[in-house]
């Protein structure tokens, strides 16, 4: 393995080091960044939190797209759009950053994240000069309301055998769409609708911006939900909508690919959409904990409760980590193929699909982090947890959607692994060599080389260095063994995304902070070094699990044994006191009085 700059590629993380000089952390944003956060949390402790029962209650219609506008009139709802279509123009992680933010917004998160990422996306990155001129201005103000219609009763995971049909008219001015969609977040209140249908016997879907005024659409009353409960979601129905033959968004047929790719813009952003919860929820229960006495003390000074707190902060701040990496490396990318003359719609999109794998990878870690919050916060809480005057409650119910919306964390598993193998079959990237060498160590006498453990993470990157090799002894094993079938085998294919996936969230924690070091120093950063290498020693115990499971479904006799020593060899951690770690950082968290990293 070898050591590479920037220029890394979607996925390489696998088979490359990573520089800490590479990665961007949070602690970087500039100043302009953090005013323009400052400006989104400062509409959530004015428009969101005074009124979250009152939007969770839906009793006045008005009220979401009230602060819905006031959100545009500040510029939240246009930040991604260029300046020349009524946006601010900002980078892609900024857009990340205020995805974060109002992550703390409850429900009113989906309608946000509904309208400036589906909604919008699909105009500014495929849309024809005279569509963005038209709609993009009234998006980015929040004048008007987008919402995307894909999903359909028989077409979830599979959204290209939806059968919402497109009709041209007989004078060829129109498209007349018929047929019906389901869970459309913002579809109440909406004035623009991004709609899917097939063309004919298409085989695949082609894409159309609708207007509400259009006519023909009509809609069931808002769904009954578990949680997000103020956000709009309705079923809605095309019957014989007539759609300007100029409003067929990108080209015919082309509509799979663009629900494909804005799905990516979609998971990345959601990664990063669940931290400003994450923080919300860490920080009431840093609260609570110290306000609730039990047999005289609070109960933050009992071990059980300060090991939930670390673990918390632990995995969000990992997860944190892991969606400022991949957001700035798509960044980089964008600019990348930008320079290199592709115009700027086209580079975002590939620059996205370059890092797809890291996009899944976001959301599913990130989703599944706040649903850990969440369900420790209702334990912190105890009965109060339970009780809906407990902010636990909304909480724990508003999670749940994150691991279902942009495909399900089962679906992103299959799909990260199953396209990192289709890229090593085209050659797009060199996995199979790296895997053929370390086949060829599995059987060699095994080298002892010393680690300098003086030097900081240089034990925790020798770690990082085996559980790549394990990754590539394992995928490249199946991949052998399996050929075409590996795609049929998903118990496989989520073992081999769970190793992928701690790989990349371990990798990511101890970059950020060696490089939080090298700008602060290591007695400053001694809770951050901490939060990573906890997290690194239980990810080996989550990789060996995984693989294990994996390596004894597809093997047999002395090919299972040659691959569970290689297994244990590559999963030998050095033992550290987790208890002792864990204390010292909830002990800071409760000093703080809030999530403080």
């Amino acid at each position: 393995m070898t050591t590479i700059s920037k220029s890394i590629q979607g996925g390489e993380f696998l088979i490359r080091e990573t520089a800490a000089q590479d990665v961007f952390i949070p602690e970087q944003f500039t100043e302009e960044q953090k005013m323009m956060a400052q400006a989104c949390q400062d509409f959530i402790d004015t428009e969101i939190t005074p009124n979250i029962e009152a939007i969770d209650s839906m009793k006045n219609p008005d009220l979401v797209p009230s602060i819905f506008k006031k959100a545009g009139d500040l510029g939240l709802l246009g930040v991604s759009v260029p300046e020349e279509y009524g946006g601010l123009g900002m980078s892609f992680n900024t857009s990340m950053l205020i995805a974060d933010i109002i992550g703390a917004a409850g429900s009113f998160s989906t309608t946000y994240g509904a309208h400036t990422g589906i909604g919008t996306l699909p105009i500014l990155y495929y849309g024809s000069e005279e569509q963005k001129q038209k709609y993009l201005p009234k998006l980015a103000t929040g004048e008007w309301a987008a919402c995307y219609c894909l999903t359909e009763p028989d077409a979830g995971s599979d959204a290209n055998s939806g059968k919402t049909k497109a009709t041209l008219t007989p004078d060829g001015k129109h498209y007349l769409i018929n047929g019906q969609k389901m869970w459309i977040s913002n579809a109440g209140f909406a004035d623009l609708f991004i709609v899917f249908a097939k063309i004919e016997d298409d085989k695949n879907l082609t894409a159309f911006i609708v207007e509400k005024t259009f006519g023909g659409i009509t809609m069931n009353e808002e769904e009954k939900k578990m949680g997000i409960k103020g956000s709009s979601t309705r079923q809605v129905f095309f019957n014989d909508c007539p759609v300007p033959v100029e409003n067929m968004l990108s080209e015919r047929q082309n509509g799979f690919k663009i629900a494909v790719n804005i799905l990516n813009i979609g998971r990345v952003k959601l990664g990063a959409g669940v931290l400003g919860g994450v923080r919300a929820v860490t920080s009431q229960c840093i609260k609570y904990s110290t306000e609730r006495k039990q047999f005289g003390v609070s109960i933050n000074t009992f071990g059980a409760i300060k090991s939930k707190l670390a673990e918390m902060a632990i995995r969000s701040y990992v997860s944190e980590s892991l969606s400022y990496r991949a957001g700035q490396d798509i960044e980089d990318r964008m600019a990348a193929l930008a320079a290199e003359g592709l115009p700027d719609a086209e580079a975002k999109l590939k620059a996205l699909e370059q890092f797809a794998i890291e996009c899944a990878i976001s959301k599913i870690h990130g989703s599944e982090v706040l649903d850990y919050v969440v369900d420790q916060g209702v334990q912190i809480y105890g009965g109060m947890g339970y009780s809906a005057d407990a902010p636990m409650e909304r909480a724990y119910r508003d999670a749940r959607i994150s691991r279902i919306y942009e495909g399900t964390n089962e679906i992103n598993r299959m799909l990260m692994v199953g396209m990192l193998l289709k890229r090593a079959m085209k050659g797009e990237i060199n996995l199979f060599e790296p895997a053929m060498a370390v086949a060829s160590e599995l059987t060699s006498v095994p080298s002892f080389e010393t680690v300098d453990a003086s030097e900081l993470f240089a034990v925790e990157k020798d770690m990082l260095k085996k559980l790549k090799k394990v990754f590539l002894m394992v995928g490249g094993k199946a991949a052998m063994a399996l050929q075409d079938r590996i795609e049929d085998e998903q118990e496989i294919m989520m073992n081999l995304a769970d190793v992928m996936i701690e790989i990349y969230a371990a990798e990511s924690g101890i970059l950020r902070t060696e490089k939080l070091v090298g700008i602060q120093g290591e007695a400053a950063c001694a809770h951050q070094i901490a939060m990573s290498k906890v997290y690194l020693y239980e990810a080996v115990d989550k990789i060996e699990a995984a693989a294990k499971e994996a390596i004894v479904s597809f093997t047999k006799g002395d090919e299972q044994k040659v691959l569970l020593m290689g297994l244990k060899r590559y999963t030998k951690p050095d033992f550290i006191n987790t208890k002792e770690l864990r204390r010292s950082i909830a002990d800071y968290m409760i000093e703080q009085g809030k999530y403080p990293f």
